[in-house]
């Protein structure tokens, strides 16, 4: 995999209509995305395809059953579908974050999270995750599954991640973040930001703006 993260955790993909962005997803990979679960605090629900190994893509978009709007990863604003940000496994994620704030960099306070599967499954994980989304959401958010399984161990439909690349105004800012946090990723100038991934299914390659 070209420029990829071996810590990589999973791709975040957001969608402002859930269940439209999820089949528009499906006909462009030519695999059908699974239901992950819902998160009832943050009025979010969410669909996953693997990537490999142990990193999957998460399809998240407003959960149609909230009665409030969505509070993470900018999803009540987003007008159109892209990936929004992406996490690295860190299983010593306290001494991570110490580390990235003397750093210079804070990826958050570690908080408890959870959500079930549609099978009525509880997982649990701790995750360090700042809002607004630091450099738009090419610095990743640390996240520990602890004793949990993983999602990538519930038999997803399977595509591969061939690279991973960022594009930002200020490259080298984006760069001392991702060292302070202990992230790997390429990133070039560019006008605006944004996360490219390229994956490989079905449908051959395809890149995810």
């Amino acid at each position: 995999m070209d420029g990829v993260d071996p810590c990589l955790d999973h791709l975040v993909y957001g969608v402002p209509d859930l269940e439209a962005g999820v089949r528009a997803l499906a006909t462009l990979l030519g695999v059908d995305p699974v239901p992950g679960g819902r998160h009832p605090d943050h009025g979010t629900r969410n669909y996953l395809v693997s990537l490999g190994g142990r990193s999957y893509l998460e399809i998240i978009g407003p959960d149609p059953e909230a009665t409030t709007p969505p509070t993470s990863f900018g999803l009540a604003t987003l007008t159109a579908p892209r990936l929004v940000t992406w996490a690295v496994r860190a299983d010593d994620i306290e001494a991570r974050v110490a580390a990235a704030r003397a750093a210079g960099h804070d990826p958050g306070d570690v908080l408890p999270m959870s959500r079930r599967t549609a099978d009525g499954t509880l997982l649990e994980w701790r995750l360090a995750k700042a809002e607004p989304r630091p450099r738009d959401g090419l610095v990743p958010f640390l996240i520990d599954w602890g004793g949990t399984r993983h999602p990538t161990e519930a038999g997803l439909p399977e595509l591969r991640l061939r690279s991973l690349r960022a594009e930002h105004p200020d490259p080298a800012a984006v760069r001392a973040d991702l060292r302070a946090v202990g992230a790997e990723l390429d990133v070039a100038a560019a006008a605006a930001p944004a996360l490219r991934a390229r994956v490989e299914g079905p449908n051959g390659v395809v890149e995810l703006p």
